[in-house]
């Protein structure tokens, strides 16, 4: 007996995941980590009346989510004064990232990228048979202007920008942006992830333009309101474009305790701007913790910070693997001209504080 064959665009696709989790490591190490400052997850939490409104829907676990999200759509597009029917609530971002690659790709089909970024978008265009075009960082961010460009010589239905950027934290001005989406080939998409807009200096957002079709807008709650674990993200566009979701998704995909706990999360605004500020803060001292031995790092508008370890990618290789090693669990870009920086998530004090101990460990050793 014999199952049938695998497509032939799977069945050309390596064996990868875009992350192995702290989780798996954890399990591969057979101890865990002291402190978690590799997965960009808000360890400041969600709003305690986001936590409330979870406990109080975990007895009632046994019901599916309402598959329209209706109320958290409506509070979302009244949070961004746009018609219901201009959002889709997906699972995470991630996950409305494969949709949008079911929408518009066809085997063959060219993105254009950055070489570096966030690396679940290739996955999934990768997995829908698309062609990934990458376009290197200059100066440590996306360079959307040659992206632009790239797009218009391949015919790409589909641009990725991430704004602020993921994994180095740089980030463009709304204006920027505006006048990006102004230079758009047409019939090229732009596929704007704004995971960070919420811990980002003003003006790095513009407004929201649901009349023009060639920008769908990208947002989540895991990260700035804590709720990575509920995997609750949406979508925000052009009417047409976002009812096309409904063709597509997985309309029971949403866990109805994190839809609820997003939906409180939403109205909490006032706890919102404290963690954003306990993101801000936390980003100041890990950036004096990197100068305080004697390396420098990128301005970010995240809820992480990218720092240059002063050499080349195997140093900082081996700086990672130092921390690791102590029980500091931080990640590393491995694009060209990106491998020699080190990205700490933004933590508590004291999860700073073995982090800075670690670090001043580390480098004694590998400068020995």
């Amino acid at each position: 007996m014999s199952r049938p064959p695998f497509t032939p665009t799977v069945a050309a696709l390596p064996k990868l995941v875009p992350f192995v989790g702290p989780e798996a490591m954890e399990r591969a190490r057979g101890r865990p980590f002291r402190a978690r400052l590799g997965a960009n997850e808000s360890v400041f939490g969600p709003s305690p009346l986001a936590v409330a409104a979870m406990r109080d829907a975990a007895g009632e676990n046994w019901k599916y989510s309402d598959p329209e999200s209706y109320e958290l759509r409506s509070a979302i597009a009244a949070y961004h004064g746009v018609p219901v029917e201009c959002v889709v609530v997906g699972e995470g971002i991630d996950g409305l990232l494969g949709l949008t690659c079911s929408l518009f790709l066809t085997p063959g089909s060219p993105v254009v990228t950055t070489d570096g970024a966030y690396p679940t978008f290739n996955f999934h265009v990768l997995a829908h048979g698309g062609k990934v075009h990458a376009v290197p960082m200059r100066a440590f961010r996306e360079d959307v202007p040659r992206l632009i460009e790239t797009a218009k010589t391949v015919c790409a239905p589909l641009i990725y920008v991430s704004n602020p950027n993921s994994p180095m934290g740089t980030w463009w001005t709304a204006g920027d942006i505006a006048a990006f989406i102004a230079g758009l080939p047409p019939e090229t998409l732009l596929v704007l992830d704004e995971a960070y807009c919420d811990t980002a200096p003003e003006p790095t957002s513009p407004a929201i333009d649901v009349s023009n079709p060639q920008v769908i807008r990208y947002r989540t709650f895991s990260k700035a309101y804590g709720l990575a674990g509920a995997r609750i993200g949406y979508a925000v566009g052009e009417r047409s474009t976002i009812e096309a979701f409904d063709k597509v998704r997985n309309h029971y995909g949403i866990n109805r305790v994190g839809q609820l706990g997003a939906y409180a999360a939403l109205r909490d605004q006032n706890y919102l701007k404290g963690a954003v500020a306990q993101i801000a803060a936390s980003r100041n001292r890990i950036r004096a913790i990197a100068e305080a031995n004697g390396l420098s790092s990128l301005p970010s508008a995240a809820s992480f910070v990218a720092i240059d370890c002063g050499a080349d990618g195997a140093f900082a290789l081996r700086v990672l693997t130092g921390l690791l090693d102590r029980d500091i669990f931080v990640r590393k870009p491995v694009a060209k001209g990106l491998e020699h920086f080190i990205r700490i998530s933004c933590g508590q004090d004291e999860d700073l504080e073995l982090f800075a101990g670690a670090l001043s460990d580390v480098l004694a050793s590998v400068h020995a």
